[in-house]
């Protein structure tokens, strides 16, 4: 027994290991591996525990061919896909995690295999049969043998899609065997590197990089742009395209010249704004000549030890984390410096959270302190005690990007991750100890239909419900942890006035609570975005999941004409505000206190016109070396709770900072 030792992987040394010839039992749980060495040996081992770990990958354990009975639970990062492989790599297996798998394995290994098999061959046949003629060079041998192993990869499917990485697996293994045994096409010294499968094949064009370096705060923190001159005249456009591997959708905006903004003034008074700040700070390289990085989230910093931490008004500051391309920055919205800047230069970061946790760090004293939490395309959830100037750890969340990233206003140490592998995740990360040692656990795992872009916990009961914009609806998931399901389909989907009847179909890239009931969410259509009461639209006492319900519309917001995606929208309810930027620099608010009052009452009547903005703030002239930058599009707009500053983030690597006067 080696369990609760604290060990790494680089603790199991195989010159050590190879000498225990008869060894049998092996307990390897409670520690900290996150793989096995491939040469550890052991000839005899029959019984292997390896549950709490943080194991990523199983392959390794096929140099224990007698083992019989292996456990490896609470290994968050292992799936459903992982023990197929290892009943197929492991041909003694009887018992996984304490269950008789005998008959299961055996259909993997025979029944499973054979129709891979099946398959493999006929697309061989069907495609590539014809491609090499009698003489062949080591070139031509090699280019096929690449383009088949990536062709069946994609095209051969088979059972269900929870196990897409187990076949993929399998069908590469079949395929090399294939290969090498029916057509001799086996490359020794000429064989190139494995190839790493994208996993982000179907929704960007650019693959995450390798592992990443741990992230540190780094100098030179920002460019301040000179020369601004805050002139609301129109701006001309270049209609330059987005770079590729954002996580913008290929449909550009097609508004005209034109088309510009000319809002109705309502009823409400202006609210006078003005360009405190205009930052360049996530740079690439700390290059000043990068107008092509996307900034994409923001959050304002909780207070601490404010004593009123649950008036959103105190406990506010005027301290914002923005993340965008390889960086996460904290910036003094009042001065417009950059207090602190973290990297990591594989990543692009998508998405920030704050939660405060009671830590004990040093005397023996518990204190509370904020911690950071960002993510993005690798997958990623760093964590950060941003007063320590310390990334403490990382939850290795999903394989494919996350999109966004929120804690539970309740439970301090819930963080809720949505992914691009069409899941939302529930963690608890834990609270670390004096020497930041902390265990993170996955507690739910909710199905999505589609990529999910957009979470908001229902304010009234945020420990119930979660509320998700997704790439094909809006969804409603029950998350009570009591229920004993781990992994939930949607409890209901969303019906919206579509262009000729309701529909549930449509991208929904902006999602946020005005109040404890009232729901603001777009774009079921261009042009349009929808205020709507979660308590007369959601029927929980309904029985059954994927019920259909229909929104009850409250009011529509008028807004840009764009068919533009991703350009997200904003409250601040304390002060019953909404926000959201548009494709031209521009930030479009709405004061809706006169309203609200209205929609509250039982019998709250929906708003028959459409609502104008009270202001529409105009990206003012700005030059960088004399020119003015491309086409600038406001992926987010973000209000502290108490409406002091008001933070912009663009698709050229400026944040913009206006103060309320």
């Amino acid at each position: 027994s080696l369990s609760k030792l604290q060990l790494k992987t680089g603790d199991l040394d195989p010159r050590l290991f190879s000498r225990l010839r008869h060894l049998q039992k092996l307990d390897l749980s409670d520690n900290l591996l996150d793989k096995f060495p491939n040469s550890l040996t052991l000839p005899d081992l029959r019984v292997l525990n390896c549950n709490n770990n943080k194991l990523e990958d199983v392959t390794a354990l096929k140099q224990f061919p007698l083992l019989e009975e292996l456990t490896y639970e609470n290994n968050v990062y292992l799936t459903l896909n992982d023990d197929y492989k290892v009943m197929f790599l492991l041909q003694n297996l009887r018992l996984l995690n304490g269950k008789d798998i005998t008959k299961l394995a055996n259909h993997v290994r025979r029944v499973n295999s054979r129709k891979l098999t099946s398959k493999v061959t006929a697309h061989w046949k069907k495609f590539f049969s014809d491609q090499l003629l009698e003489k062949y060079t080591a070139e031509q041998v090699k280019s096929v043998r690449k383009k088949f192993l990536k062709s069946v990869q994609t095209n051969v499917v088979y059972g269900p899609s929870s196990l897409s990485e187990f076949t993929r697996w399998r069908v590469k293994m079949i395929a090399e065997e294939f290969l090498a045994n029916s057509l001799g096409l086996e490359l020794n010294s000429d064989t190139e590197p494995e190839e790493k499968t994208d996993e982000n094949e179907e929704e960007s064009t650019e693959s995450p990089r390798e592992a990443a370096e741990d992230v540190a705060p780094v100098g030179d923190f920002s460019s301040y742009i000179s020369n601004v001159t805050v002139t609301p005249s129109k701006r001309k456009r270049s209609h330059s395209k987005s770079s590729p591997g954002s996580k913008r959708s290929k449909t550009q905006a097609n508004t005209e010249e034109e088309a510009e903004a000319n809002p109705r003034k309502s009823s409400h008074e202006d609210v006078s704004a003005e360009p405190l700040h205009f930052l360049q700070c996530h740079s690439k390289g700390n290059s000043r000549e990068d107008f092509k990085t996307q900034l994409w989230s923001c959050v304002f910093e909780p207070v601490l030890d404010s004593g009123a931490r649950k008036d959103p008004i105190v406990s506010s500051s005027r301290t914002v984390a923005t993340c965008g391309g390889e960086s996460v920055c904290l910036i003094d919205c009042e001065t417009g410096t950059v207090l602190k800047k973290y990297k990591v230069a594989t990543e692009e970061f998508f998405s920030v959270a704050w939660t405060t946790l009671t830590m004990v760090i040093s005397d023996s004293r518990k204190k509370a302190h904020n911690i950071l939490a960002a993510a993005g395309r690798r997958g990623i959830v760093k964590l950060i005690h941003v007063a320590a100037d310390f990334c403490y750890g990382e939850i290795k969340a999903h394989k494919k990007p996350i999109a966004t990233i929120c804690f539970s206003p309740t439970q301090e140490t819930h963080l809720f991750t949505a992914s691009y592998d069409k899941r939302i995740a529930l963690w608890d990360i834990g609270i670390p100890d004096c020497d930041y040692n902390f265990k993170a656990s996955q507690l739910l795992v909710l199905e999505t239909a589609s990529i999910p872009l957009r979470i908001a916990l229902v304010p009234t009961c945020p420990e119930q419900y979660l509320l998700a914009g997704c790439e094909d609806g809006c969804f409603a998931w029950n998350i009570q942890l009591d229920k004993g399901q781990k992994s939930r389909p949607f409890e209901a989907i969303f019906q919206f006035p579509g262009e000729e009847s309701l529909t549930t179909s449509h991208r929904v890239d902006g999602l946020a609570f005005l109040n404890d009931d009232v729901v603001v969410s777009k774009s079921s259509k261009p042009g349009c975005i929808y205020l709507w009461s979660w308590s007369k639209s959601f029927d929980a006492k309904g029985k059954g999941c994927q019920r259909t319900m229909s929104a009850v519309i409250l009011a529509e917001l008028e807004w840009s004409t764009t068919d533009m995606s991703y350009l997200t929208l904003s409250t601040c309810p304390a002060k019953e505000y909404v926000f959201c930027g548009d494709e031209k620099g521009s930030v479009w608010m709405y004061n809706l206190s006169t309203y609200t009052t209205g929609w509250g009452s039982p019998k709250g009547k929906r708003s028959e016109r459409r609502i104008s903005p009270t202001q529409v703030l105009t990206w003012p002239e700005l030059r960088v070396n004399g020119e003015q930058p491309p086409e600038i599009l406001v992926n987010n707009v973000v209000a502290d709770p108490a409406f002091t500053y008001l933070v912009v983030l663009t698709s050229v690597n400026i944040t913009a900072i206006w103060k309320k006067s």
